[in-house]
Parts: structure tokens; C-alpha cells; sequence
């Protein structure tokens, strides 16, 4: 009996190491096809996590399905879609909750998601930042509204050096996977900017915190990898 019991213990130690191993390779495999796919490592000093929760892995593994998948990307860096000298924007944090996880194959470059919510953090210094390469100028960027900030600083004259003075709401906008500000008053400032988000995702509110700028996420029928349409 006491043998029995040993051999029992052993097998069950056995299992939860192996099962801990193989969500390891899970979540590196995950993790090298959301850098593949999206750039989310693009950065030198990005990182990059997925976890796979639930326990035990391995059958959630053999029967494809898992409970619950989560995406940390952090210093994710961005063009705007005019593509601009100096527009890079800083995002310093991606989360993405994928619930009701389906791979339709052991082979399948792809998941399916039932739905998703997430968030996206931009500091207002780097806000700040890439408002000031694009106009031209010095500014510091707070809040003033739900969806909106109070870019204040000098635009700088190109030619002469001379500073004007800018004190200005701008308007922080959302379409779909893209994010943008419009900023009266430095107009050259204003820009938008493409999010990789998996098909499905989209960016659905906008919201000044105390540090920064969260973007809300939220998605249906969610793909992670290849479209569900071409797969």
C-alpha cells in the first residue's frame, strides 16, 4: 500500500511537471506568432508575454479548447498612417483577454476566440513627445475630459527659431484599429495611428486617467494568427 501510495504521488508530480512544461512551449509558440504577426516585439526594450491559464494544460491541449489566453505587449512602437518624419508613437502597454480559446488544429497557425476586452496605456509624455516632432514644437499634454487633453507648450519656426505659444484642446478619436488626436491650433500635430490588433478587436472607448491615455478594447469571433476567412 505504502508503495501504491509512493507510486501515485511520483505519477502526480510527474504529470504537473510535464503539464508546466508543455504550457512553457505553449505560450513561447503563442508569443512567436503574435511578434510574427503583429509586431508586438518591435521595439529593442519590448516585451512580450502570453500566459495560458487552467489547469490541467494537457487536456485542455488535447481537446483544442482553452478557458483563457492572455497577450501583455509593452513599448509598442507605431507609424502613423501618413507616415511622417518623427511620428513614432510609444505605446507602453498592450493587454488583450481572449476567453473561450478554439485551435482547429495541432499544426494550425491560428486561434479562434469567443470574445475578447483589453486595453491600450500611452503615458501623456509620450503623447507629448510625438506631438512635438510632428509640429515642431515643446509641449506638455494633460488631462481635460474624457476625450480630450490640454496640449500647452511654443511652436518652434523652422527658419527663424521664433516660439508662438500654443495652449490647445485636442481630441483624442477612435475608428476601428486606429487612434489619432486633432489638435487646433498645431495643426501639424494632428495624426493617426494603425494598432495591430487580431481580427476581430477593435478599439471601442477612450479614456483620460491620471497618467495617461487607456484605450478600451473588446472583440467577438476573435482570430489570433491567419484570418478565419483564408485559413
Amino acid at each position: 500500500m505504502k508503495v501504491l501510495t509512493v507510486t501515485v504521488v511520483v505519477l502526480a508530480v510527474l504529470f504537473t511537471v510535464v503539464d508546466r512544461v508543455a504550457v512553457h512551449y505553449a505560450d513561447g509558440e503563442v508569443a512567436d506568432l503574435a511578434a510574427q504577426k503583429y509586431g508586438y516585439d518591435s521595439a529593442t526594450d519590448a516585451n512580450l508575454d502570453v500566459s495560458i491559464t487552467g489547469f490541467p494544460f494537457l487536456t485542455q491541449a488535447l481537446g483544442r479548447d482553452f478557458d483563457h489566453v492572455t497577450l501583455d505587449a509593452d513599448h509598442l512602437l507605431l507609424n502613423s498612417e501618413a507616415n511622417r518624419t518623427g511620428d513614432y508613437l510609444d505605446l507602453t502597454g498592450l493587454h488583450i483577454d481572449l476567453y473561450d480559446v478554439s485551435v482547429p488544429s495541432f499544426t494550425a497557425r491560428s486561434a479562434e476566440a469567443n470574445r475578447a476586452s483589453g486595453r491600450v496605456t500611452l503615458p501623456y509624455a509620450n503623447l507629448a513627445a510625438v506631438l512635438g516632432r510632428l509640429a515642431n514644437g515643446k509641449f506638455t499634454v494633460t488631462p481635460a475630459g474624457d476625450d480630450q487633453v490640454t496640449v500647452a507648450g511654443d511652436l518652434v519656426d523652422f527658419e527663424t527659431g521664433a516660439r508662438t505659444p500654443v495652449r490647445s484642446t485636442g481630441r483624442l478619436q477612435l475608428a476601428g484599429d486606429e487612434f489619432g488626436i486633432t489638435v487646433p491650433g498645431a495643426r501639424k500635430a494632428d495624426a493617426m495611428w494603425r494598432v495591430p490588433l487580431p481580427e476581430g478587436v477593435s478599439m471601442t472607448a477612450v479614456h483620460t486617467r491620471e497618467t495617461g491615455v487607456e484605450v478600451t478594447l473588446e472583440g467577438h469571433l476573435v482570430t489570433l494568427g491567419s484570418s478565419r476567412f483564408t485559413r
